[in-house]
């Protein structure tokens, strides 16, 4: 096993007179290696607590770079590095709480054919990913490679957890089974999520890591436990095994790992747009609005975001409450339809169009229009 030095006795102190710990838990802690999948929300909390407790080995996998909107809740990065690859800022967070660790970084999207050799050197995988193609990507590693899988999943005030471990008990799959129908679940970005509960959600998270690194305790390995922030209430709910599960059951038909964008219906992680629908750069529909033609807006944006900016005579209905609103199209003009960034207009231009309606996505969505057209709006 792993020694520790003077300074390293120092620092994890609290942990060593902890008798289910010790010096003996410490070196294990020490010897372990956890992959951490995405970090931002969820492993901005879990990558500090793993870093600070003593987990020897982190390794990081993002493909994606600090945006400033990511600062209200992903703590382990910071203003000053804005711009740069996220696990190149997580790296150096995390070292610089505590140096006696190892940080390795996989600045990549995990894909089908990564997933393996990324994840061969660890012991546990833990998600803090925000999309189901890696999810269920995740789930099916764990599965094949044998090793546990930590799950956590946020929406606006509300959060999951549990430990899927095929060995003994369900997996991912057994649970859900298939995604839920694309655009049923919106994003962090389209749908907002509470500051704190990444952190509520990805401390439970490291809390079951350093649990299986340590053999202690019970963890939430059939089990699924939900938190209301709003409530402060905590559900657990038991989960059971599915014998007709795909992947674990008893007549498994998944033998390898497939990327799962399809079978979610969402894009690629990383690809925002969606296939065959149509769209206007900002300035082509602001050209064509004062033609004279017959063409419109349509804001398919929640209520709460015209708060921040909006644009004048746009016809607002939330994409959620589209296709019970249809009639309240002028099917005789062509519609240019915007969001925030232009996903979910998308999807209602999709909708749109398999109706018989002219439509068109604002590409960049308001925050285009107030970059190329108007820079009086307010960006979000």
């Amino acid at each position: 096993m792993a020694t520790l030095s003077q300074a390293e006795i120092l620092r994890y102190s609290r942990h060593l007179v902890l008798p289910e710990v010790g010096l003996e838990g410490q070196r294990k802690l020490k010897d372990a290696r956890v992959l951490i999948v995405g970090t931002g929300g969820l492993g901005s909390p879990i990558s500090l607590y793993l870093a600070a407790a003593g987990v020897g080995t982190l390794g990081l996998v993002d493909y994606d770079v600090v945006d400033e909107t990511n600062l209200q809740r992903q703590i382990v990065h910071s203003t000053s590095h804005v711009g740069i690859p996220k696990v190149e800022s997580a790296k150096r967070r995390l070292l610089d709480l505590n140096p006696y660790i190892h940080v390795e970084t996989y600045n990549v999207v995990l894909r089908s054919e990564n997933a393996r050799p990324i994840a061969e050197r660890y012991d546990i995988l833990v998600d803090g990913t925000d999309n189901f193609p890696t999810r269920y990507l995740l789930n099916d590693l764990a599965v094949l490679t044998n090793k546990p899988y930590v799950y956590g999943s946020i929406f606006r005030f509300e959060g999951q957890v549990s430990v899927f471990d095929a060995r003994v008990g369900p997996c991912y799959r057994c649970l859900f089974p298939e995604p839920p129908p694309p655009g049923m679940v919106p994003s962090c970005a389209e749908g907002g999520v509470f500051g704190v509960l990444p952190g509520i959600i990805g401390a439970l998270q490291a809390t079951e890591v350093i649990k299986l690194i340590l053999g202690i305790g019970e963890p939430l390995a059939g089990k699924l436990l939900l938190v209301d922030a709003l409530d402060s209430t905590f559900q657990t709910v038991q989960l059971r095994k599915n014998p007709q599960c795909k992947l674990c059951g008893e007549t498994p038909q998944i033998r390898d790992l497939v990327d799962y964008e399809e079978f979610c219906g969402v894009p690629a992680a990383g690809r925002h747009e969606i296939q065959g629908i149509p769209e206007l750069s900002p300035k082509e529909a602001s050209e064509l609005l004062a033609s004279g033609e017959p063409w419109a807006l349509l804001d398919v944006r929640d209520p709460v975001e015209l708060q921040v900016s909006k644009l004048p005579g746009a016809v607002v209905i939330p994409v959620g409450q589209l296709p019970a609103r249809l009639q309240a199209l002028n099917r005789d003009r062509k519609w240019v339809v915007f969001c925030r960034t232009g996903e979910r207009s998308a999807r209602a231009v999709k909708l749109l169009r398999s109706v018989g309606i002219q439509a068109y996505n604002l590409k960049g969505g308001i925050n285009a229009w107030a970059d190329e057209v108007d820079p009086t709006l307010l960006k979000y």
